[in-house]
């Protein structure tokens, strides 16, 4: 199995928004990754990043503000990779920076999503707790695959998605093999497994905690866990284990 990282985009912000307790005087960059999965079969698309219309003047793209933060791209998914060649996405979750290029990709390549994370994207209440844009995923309805809970997704064993909610209702990681875990952003920062400092925002902050727990034990056992957004960490290129 290969894994290899794009970056796919940058949000800038004030660091207290994405790390609790954090200086919101003081503005962070991170990026923003989406990652190939290449099996013998199989070539899977871990999220897909920023839609370049968003990371051009994201209150057109989506029709309402943003937020108090602002998004940078230098190439889409697109520009990155021959997306005709992938045959699964997998969504972790399902804001703008994970879904939003969704709409760059093949119309027939099949979705994976969480049921209740898609559930919660079609919530009135959900989306605006989770701000949720329905732009990013509304189109791909008719070839969403919606999974319960923990599930080997090829069936062998070597790519399983994990129920890990709280960030959002449905939120998931991806183990790839026995040594490696995409968490997305359970934690954005690799320090979070630790010192549970969430950003300010989540559908749930106790899930989200109990996610970081079940992340931390499997890193505790020799799992590498990659963060969601770690600019120290998340560079381009091959991801080994």
């Amino acid at each position: 199995m290969k894994v290899e990282r794009f970056i796919v985009g940058w949000v800038r912000g004030a660091a207290g928004i994405w790390r609790r307790d954090d200086d919101l005087e003081r503005e962070i960059r991170f990026p923003v990754p989406a990652y190939l999965v290449e099996t013998e079969t199989e070539r899977i698309l871990v999220d897909t990043g920023l839609h370049p219309g968003a990371a051009a003047d994201a209150e057109r793209h989506y029709g309402r503000a943003l937020g108090p933060f602002a998004l940078e791209q230098d190439a889409s998914i697109a520009e990155q990779l021959d997306v005709s060649t992938v045959t699964k996405v997998v969504l972790t979750h399902l804001h703008f920076d994970h879904a939003g290029g969704l709409e760059l990709l093949p119309g027939d390549v099949p979705v994976v999503v969480q049921r209740r994370e898609w559930e919660a994207g079609h919530d009135d209440a959900a989306i605006a707790r989770n701000f949720f844009y329905a732009r990013d995923y509304g189109l791909a309805a008719d070839r969403v695959v919606l999974v319960d809970g923990d599930h080997d997704l090829l069936g062998d064993g070597s790519v399983r998605l994990l129920l890990t909610p709280g960030h959002t209702p449905g939120h998931q990681s991806v183990q790839l093999g026995e040594t490696l875990v995409l968490g997305a952003d359970v934690t954005h920062f690799a320090s979070g497994l630790d010192d549970l400092r969430f950003p300010v925002f989540a559908d749930d902050h106790t899930a989200q905690a109990a996610s970081a727990e079940r992340l931390r034990a499997m890193r505790d056992s020799g799992v590498t866990v990659v963060p969601g957004h770690d600019p120290a960490l998340l560079v381009p290129g091959p991801v080994q284990a």
